[in-house]
């Protein structure tokens, strides 16, 4: 070796140092010694929950059962036609899997030997592409390229061994515009063999961020659409369909992540909180390297994972902070009429369109209310600018929108309702003698 091979040499267990023997590295050498050149042969006993990790929490959703078949973990995925209910009033034939959209999470743990059959009852040609996983060229699951499409009624078999942990995703990768729009994905996550103390959380939840077109009275995913979108969801529902995150004082809470959306990407923000980036779908952050945020851009095709201490109790909002993204079915196309007097146009017109209503002119705020209140009728099977009523006044939100519930002392996680603030910490009118002693 001369010296610039030994500098190289040099060089490069350096680097390797620097990344705190990354996720890469450490599933290879795993991989490697389980294995010993045979990666057909599983030879580690499978992970159970509860056992040898905290199973993952996907609110309004499920995790894919399964089975263990000669130390073999065993799913099935069945592609369908499925019937969503994004929120009270909205509903579409989505196209989903085992019920589902989107479906169920896959949970394995690193070095679990899977296998999981794919049954195609949908009408159409399909596959299943495992998003961001470290497996065989042929069991990658894009259609005409790794393996041919499953065609309807045919059933797939895919199987490999887990060699990482993370956060990742699978989707239709056949005919994606159409069958990706049209809710054809789910999560996944692996965790990790032996996890360290810094892994370990109270709560673990999974939340996919995705995008759709569904104009008012119809009821199927408009799989055309390009920039238009009109339905924000996370995990296929929409506010005021999301269930809230449910916390106690002092649960480490960690938030997986994921985007399939069409075109755009997502900044998420907490109140109240805030949290550390600690893993992308490219594997754990080493801890040196996690930094503080209250929002995490979570890119189209990407997995992001924050974790953070729930410390203050109350009810706090979690939201793409895209102001778009906040409302449901909003159309794009007629005119700006904030801050217009309307005169009594509303009475001329009624003579022709009795049910008129001019809105927009002091925002879209209140438009949600006249719907909920019948002062205003929407085509069937649609929830324009619908939100919800809070504890105080209508929140004027919609599409990713939900709500981490923290509190003190709770006997389970199901819903505790609204946040009982204690006196004197809700804001409020001030009085006429406030204002005078501390404004003059």
């Amino acid at each position: 070796m001369d010296r610039r091979d030994l500098l190289k040499t040099g060089a490069l267990i350096g680097g390797l140092v620097a990344l705190g023997g990354s996720q890469a590295n450490a599933t290879e050498s795993r991989w490697d010694k389980a294995y010993a050149g045979d990666p057909n042969r599983p030879v580690l006993e499978p992970g159970l929950p509860n056992r040898d990790y905290t199973p993952v929490i996907t609110p309004m959703g499920s995790s894919l059962p399964w089975k263990i078949v000669d130390g073999v973990k065993v799913y099935h995925l069945i592609a369908e036609e499925v019937w969503n209910e994004f929120a009270s009033g909205l509903k579409a034939k989505c196209w989903g899997y085992n019920g589902e959209v989107h479906g169920p999470t896959i949970e394995a743990v690193d070095g679990d030997r899977i296998r999981i059959y794919v049954t195609n009852k949908l009408k159409a040609p399909t596959s299943v592409h495992w998003h961001g996983v470290y497996l065989p060229s042929g069991m990658d699951g894009v259609g005409g390229l790794n393996q041919r499409a499953i065609q309807p009624g045919e059933t797939f078999k895919y199987e490999w061994t887990v060699r990482q942990s993370g956060t990742y995703m699978y989707h239709s990768h056949h005919d994606e515009m159409t069958q990706m729009a049209m809710g054809m994905l789910g999560m996944m996550v692996f965790h990790p063999r032996k996890p360290d103390s810094d892994y370990k959380v109270d709560r673990d939840f999974a939340i996919m961020l995705s995008e759709w077109r569904i104009d008012p009275g119809t009821t199927t995913p408009n799989p055309n659409e390009m920039t238009d979108f009109n339905v924000l969801t996370m995990n296929a529902k929409c506010y005021p369909g999301i269930e809230p995150l449910v916390a106690k004082l002092g649960d480490r809470v960690r938030i997986r992540f994921g985007n399939l959306s069409a075109m755009d990407h997502h900044p998420i923000h907490l109140h109240g909180h805030y949290f550390k980036i600690t893993a992308t779908d490219g594997g754990r952050i080493p801890k040196s390297g996690q930094w503080p945020e209250t929002t995490v851009l979570v890119p189209v095709g990407t997995t992001r994972d924050v974790e953070f201490v729930a410390s203050e109790p109350g009810d706090w909002a979690m939201h793409c902070h895209m102001t778009h993204h906040l409302m449901n079915q909003m159309g794009h196309d007629f005119p700006n009429v904030v801050g217009m007097d309307k005169g009594n146009i509303d009475r001329k017109i009624r003579q022709l369109l009795p049910a008129y209503m001019t809105m927009g002119e002091d925002g879209m705020g209140e438009h949600g209310v006249h719907i909920e209140a019948g002062h205003m009728p929407v085509p069937k099977n649609s929830i324009p600018m619908v939100g919800a009523q809070g504890p105080f006044d209508y929140i004027t939100m919609g599409g990713m929108f939900t709500i981490l519930k923290v509190r003190e002392n709770l006997k389970n996680y199901d819903d505790p309702g609204w946040y009982d603030n204690p006196p004197g910490t809700v804001a409020d009118v001030a009085s006429e003698d406030e204002l005078r002693r501390d404004l003059g």
